[in-house]
């Protein structure tokens, strides 16, 4: 098993919660997970049918059955069982009962804020970050061959080639998710959407465009990236606007978690051909993007994360935003080069010009070996990642 960061969050939520709601892409290890951290609960799956229909059916009985506890995995597939859950929990509010999970966030959100308000704690899990690779020791060689193979836990944990891996998993997903959520009946439509998607890695998002070259209007777009989001396949960066609010512009940038799924839609066969793919720092500056999100959501932190692009043209490619600020610029190439570090310094100029430097930290990330420190700068190789503080 794949030692994950997210376990001593989730043990220790247990132990102030009744109920504990652990969401994030199909496959990502969520049951693997819940039934390491509480080996002692019974497991129940709600994705078989038999044990679907007791808790839609007889909620009353099926938690009466368990009335001890229980890891459900699955709890998308019953949601009328969270009220029923609730009344449960807060005629015995022991800490740690009840174990949830479920990979449709979009379905369990309202459920869960309507149901289990303030009796739940909701974390995230998402595919491997660089250390739990690490941990694992099933880290590729190189860098081409880490943003190729990308982190869903299956792949190396099995050893499966990540190309048929993640296509049967695109297939299962079209089919099966997509047409239960949004009733597509048009997959193909969906799919090239999905790839067109892909190739807007690391972009700023314009829907309307999007929508044009997919062939569907822009409230279909919208809403189809909405499930893309909700699935847990990508998110959205927001642009940072602190104290350079009339420079600033706002859009959204569009990133996906794994940068292995967008080399399979990309069409991108091996990591030798995505060392010379057009795309290759667009896809190592989601993998980088992504990297920062998981580290701060398997120690149930918030993303915080953010972009800056203003109507002169300055750009950095990610802001950081906690107890300090931290700028990120993220290069693919395996040499430093000092044009790399002009617009941090530029964005941390204006910060203080404006005053809203005074807890700045400045950082390059990028494809070499070889960690640096400048008098106002760290230089980060894309394998020193995991061991940077984002938190």
């Amino acid at each position: 098993m794949i030692e994950r960061t997210l376990a001593p969050r989730l043990l220790d939520l247990a132990g102030h919660y009744p109920v504990v709601t652990l969401t994030g892409p199909r496959q990502a290890g969520k049951t693997t997970l819940c039934r390491a951290v509480f080996p002692d609960k019974p497991y129940v799956s709600l994705e078989l049918l038999e044990a679907r229909e007791y808790a839609t059916r007889d909620p009353r009985g099926f938690l009466a059955e368990h009335s001890r506890g229980a890891v459900v995995d699955d709890v998308q597939h019953a949601p009328e069982l969270l009220s029923y859950l609730q009344v449960e929990v807060d005629e015995r509010p022991e800490h740690g009962r009840f174990v949830l999970t479920g990979s449709q966030h979009f379905g369990l959100t309202e459920r869960i804020s309507q149901s289990l308000a303030g009796r739940t704690a909701v974390l995230h899990l998402l595919p491997l970050e660089l250390a739990e690779l690490r941990r694992f020791g099933a880290l590729p060689r190189g860098l081409f061959e880490v943003l190729w193979a990308g982190s869903y836990p299956r792949i190396h944990d099995r050893g499966i080639p990540p190309h048929q891996w993640l296509a049967d998993y695109v297939t299962t997903y079209v089919q099966r998710d997509v047409r239960q959520v949004l009733n597509v009946t048009d997959l193909e439509t969906f799919s090239t959407f999905l790839k067109l998607c892909a190739g807007r890695t690391s972009q700023e998002i314009n829907l309307s465009a999007l929508g044009d070259d997919a062939g569907v209007t822009h409230t279909t777009a919208r809403s189809w990236l909405s499930v893309l989001e909700a699935s847990f396949l990508c998110f959205r960066v927001p642009g940072w606007h602190r104290n350079l609010r009339k420079q600033t512009i706002k859009a959204h940038k569009l990133h996906f978690f794994d940068s292995g799924l967008v080399c399979y839609l990309l069409g991108i066969r091996d990591p030798e051909h995505l060392r010379h793919h057009p795309l290759r720092g667009a896809v190592f500056e989601s993998w980088v993007a992504s990297e920062v999100y998981k580290a701060r959501a398997h120690r149930g932190l918030r993303p915080e994360l953010f972009h800056y692009r203003d109507a002169k043209g300055l750009e950095v490619d990610l802001v950081l935003e906690t107890s300090r600020t931290v700028l990120v610029e993220v290069k693919s190439g395996a040499t430093v080069n000092e044009d790399f570090f002009k617009s941090l310094r530029q964005l941390a100029q204006a910060a203080l010009e404006r005053g809203a430097g005074e807890s700045l930290e400045l950082r390059l990330v990028y494809g070499g070996e070889s960690p640096q420190r400048r008098s106002d700068l760290t230089v980060v190789p894309w394998s020193e990642v995991d061991a940077q503080d984002w938190s």
